[in-house]
C-alpha cells in the first residue's frame, strides 16, 4: 500500500509538554501503516494553560482520538464528556475517543502496566512494592496493583500527594516524602521498587531517583521512563545484580490498548515494540 495522506485519513494524537523525543508517533504510525488503516498520528506540544483550548480544538478538527501524558493526565479530565469507570477511580486519563464531537477518557497505564509486568513472568500480588512519584502513572500503576494484591509504598517529593494518592486506594498503603533516609527504611523489605517520575529522561540522563548504595541483588527495578531506554537508575540496578525491566513494554501496551480503541483492529505490537526500539536506538 502506498501511504499517502488524504481528506479520509482519520488523524490521532498526542497532547504533551515535553514532546519532542516521544515515541507514540513513530509506534502509531508505524502500526497503521503494517495494517494499511488511512489513519495518521500527530505529536502536539501543549502548555497546562492552554490545555483547554487544545482539547476543545482536536474536537472541533474531528480528531479521531489522542494520547495524553506529562504533564496533562489528571488536569484533562474537566475538560472531557465522559471518564470510563476505571479511569475515574484513578483519577487520571491517558487515552481519549473522539465518538462524533463525544469525548471519552480512559487509562490504559493501568492494564499496559500489569501486562508489562505479566509478559515478564512477574506476578505482582503479595509483593512489596515501592512506588516513586505519585502523578498519573503513579495513579495507574498504584491502583492496578493494589487491586492485583501487592503491599505498596508511595514516596514522593511532595509527601501530601503521595499521602492523599495513598488514602484514595487503600488504608494499608503507605506514604511518604521521597528522601534517601525514606528509602533506606523501606527498600530493606521491598520486592520490587517503580520509577514513576521523570527523573533520567532525556535530556537529564545523569540523574537518578534512587541512589546506587541502597539497590541490592534482591529487588526487581522498573523504571516507566524509556527515553533512555536503560537510565541511570537501571545501570545501577543491573550493576548491581537486581533484575531490571525498562519503559519499553508498558508505552507498548498501553498503547496497543488505544490503538484498539480508535481503530476496532487487533494491534500489531510485536511492530509496535520493534519500531519503538529502532527510534530510541536512532536517537543515540
Amino acid at each position: 500500500m502506498t501511504y499517502q495522506i488524504s481528506g479520509r485519513t482519520k488523524v490521532c494524537g498526542l497532547i504533551a509538554d515535553p514532546i519532542e523525543h516521544a515515541m507514540s508517533p513513530v509506534m502509531h504510525n508505524a502500526a497503521f501503516k503494517k495494517l494499511g488503516l488511512d489513519y495518521v498520528y500527530v505529536p502536539f506540544k501543549v502548555k497546562p494553560e492552554d490545555l483547554k483550548e487544545a482539547i476543545s480544538g482536536l474536537r472541533a478538527l474531528n480528531v479521531r482520538g489522542f494520547n495524553i501524558t506529562i504533564p496533562h493526565k489528571m488536569a484533562a479530565l474537566p475538560f472531557l464528556d465522559k471518564i470510563d469507570p476505571i479511569a475515574r477511580k484513578i483519577g487520571a486519563v491517558n487515552t481519549v475517543v473522539n465518538d462524533a464531537g463525544i469525548l471519552t477518557g480512559y487509562n490504559t497505564d493501568a492494564s499496559g502496566f500489569l501486562q508489562s509486568l505479566l509478559e515478564e513472568g512477574i506476578e505482582p500480588g503479595g509483593k512489596h512494592i515501592v512506588i516513586l512519584g505519585a502523578g498519573g502513572s503513579a495513579k495507574a500503576i498504584a491502583f492496578i496493583l493494589a487491586e492485583r494484591g501487592a503491599r505498596l509504598v508511595i514516596l514522593n517529593r511532595h509527601p501530601e500527594r503521595a499521602e492523599e494518592l495513598a488514602h484514595r486506594i487503600s488504608p494499608d498503603v503507605k506514604a511518604g516524602a521521597l528522601t534517601g533516609e525514606n528509602l533506606a527504611e523501606v527498600l530493606k523489605n521491598a520486592d520490587i521498587i517503580i520509577n514513576t517520575t521523570s527523573v533520567g529522561m532525556v535530556p537529564d540522563i545523569n540523574a537518578t531517583p534512587v541512589p546506587a548504595h541502597l539497590i541490592s541483588s534482591k529487588l526487581l527495578v522498573v523504571d516507566i521512563v524509556y527515553n533512555p531506554i536503560e537510565t541511570r537508575l537501571l545501570k545501577e540496578a543491573k550493576a548491581a545484580g537486581a533484575r531490571t525491566i525498562d519503559g519499553v513494554a508498558m508505552l507498548v501496551w498501553q498503547g496497543a490498548q488505544g490503538f484498539e480503541k480508535w481503530t476496532g483492529v487487533k494491534a500489531p505490537v510485536t511492530v509496535m515494540r520493534e519500531e519503538v526500539l529502532k527510534g530510541l536506538r536512532h536517537e543515540k
